[in-house]
């Protein structure tokens, strides 16, 4: 290898389909940004937030990121913008002449893939393809025919994938041997990577948000924190606020939803039915998430489906108690059962949180009631081993530095 080829930097085009609310934005900020600017050279391409998301773009002007816009990319499928996507990030793989091509999100690593393998092929070009599934969509999402095309596709695409990125053990066994997408050797796992400082801190901020809501520091807070769409299930959170509250009467609670999206009028509208609207306070997005953390009590979440949901790290980084479903990756952040019987209680004490059976909202009111009635000041064990679990698993600087010896592996630089 000359010292030409040695000293020039690695480029690296980075693609998602957009910059919306959770982990992926946060996760191609940080890596746009992060890696060594002396030794690699980035491209960011993004498309568009459609108008019911929350949107994370300001990432880009606060890391001082100026991304390729396709108007075109979005998550809905519509083939026409599709083609037009694809003929769009075909032409600036051709001018940009990346080494490596790294997609994130569904839509872009189809678009992203196919792209790369037309320009090797009528180029004789040999670009390396990565490709991170943050989530995947092969549960919960689409009806069964949809699915099955899906995970055909997802087949056909691993074959000119080098490797793919897996944020989880359970991931990775789910991608190898659940949905057989990929063959284990290509899969390798890297965690996500967030700078952990505002939470980690986020004491500092305490009553914040409670004066923001009205709300005493003699009420208890529980919270979910997410998009609100049917994947994330926050009907199941109501359910079971409802079940909770008819079973503790003289508790002062609040049930707060933080987020937003297409689900948020028919939620709204269970909680005026159900007699709701008093206990749940429908807050939107929050800027300063890490002030919610600071004031909640316990994080909920109710997911059909998870990668690694950011909430979740976010809350143990801030010292918050956390009750999940058990789907996902959700396991692997909560860590080995302690309980290890879900009949006998109805949930699962792990080592560094709860689980509770997917769709079953009068466990998880349970599992909240356990919460509050042992764990929210007599089991600081578990909240600190969450903490410390995050702190050296989830930091940016173990993210970095992961996706930058992948890279060089793959640029052949070691």
């Amino acid at each position: 290898m000359t010292d030409a080829h040695m000293n020039r930097k690695t480029k690296i085009l980075r693609i998602i389909a957009r910059l919306n609310i959770g982990g992926p934005a946060i996760h191609v900020a940080l890596l746009t940004q992060g890696l060594d600017p002396d030794r690699f050279q980035s491209v960011l391409v993004t498309g568009k937030v459609s108008a019911q998301e929350g949107d994370m773009s300001y990432l880009a002007d606060t890391y001082g990121i100026k991304p390729i816009v396709i108007s075109d990319l979005q998550r809905e499928i519509n083939f026409k913008k599709d083609l037009k996507t694809f003929i769009k990030v075909f032409a600036i793989i051709r001018r940009e002449k990346p080494d490596i091509v790294h997609s994130h999100t569904a839509k872009a690593g189809f678009v992203a893939r196919i792209a790369v393998c037309a320009y090797n092929f009528f180029f004789n070009k040999k670009v390396k393809v990565v490709h991170t599934f943050h989530g995947h969509v092969f549960k919960g999402y689409f009806s069964r025919i949809k699915t099955f095309l899906f995970l055909w596709v997802e087949r056909l695409l691993a074959r000119s994938t080098d490797v793919v990125i897996a944020i989880s053990d359970s991931q990775k066994k789910e991608l190898a041997d659940k949905y057989r997408i990929i063959s284990p050797d290509k899969i390798k796992i890297i965690n996500l990577g967030f700078d952990l400082n505002p939470f980690l801190f986020s004491k500092a901020l305490h009553g914040k948000f409670r004066r923001f809501l009205g709300i005493d520091n003699k009420t208890l807070l529980i919270g979910i924190v997410g998009r609100l769409v049917p994947i994330k299930n926050h009907m199941m959170f109501l359910k079971a606020a409802k079940i909770f509250i008819n079973q503790n009467p003289g508790i002062r609670v609040k049930f707060v939803v933080v987020g937003d999206g297409e689900m948020r009028g028919e939620l709204e509208a269970y909680c005026s039915k159900e007699g709701l609207s008093e206990h749940v306070l429908f807050c939107g997005w929050v800027r300063d998430v890490a002030s919610v953390y600071a004031d909640i009590d316990i994080l909920a979440l109710t997911s059909l489906n998870e990668g690694t949901p950011v909430s979740i790290i976010e809350a143990m980084a801030s010292s918050v108690p956390v009750i999940a479903t058990d789907v996902g990756g959700i396991k692997d952040l909560l860590g080995f059962y302690i309980s290890n019987d879900y009949t006998a209680n109805g949930f699962q004490l792990c080592e560094r949180g709860i689980l509770c059976e997917n769709k079953d909202p009068q466990h998880f009111a349970k599992g909240l009631s356990y919460l509050l009635n042992n764990g929210l000041d007599k089991d600081e064990s578990r909240i600190m081993r969450a903490l410390e679990y995050v702190k050296q698993n989830y930091s940016q600087e173990r993210l970095i530095r992961d996706i930058k010896a992948l890279y060089i592996d793959l640029a052949g630089l070691k």
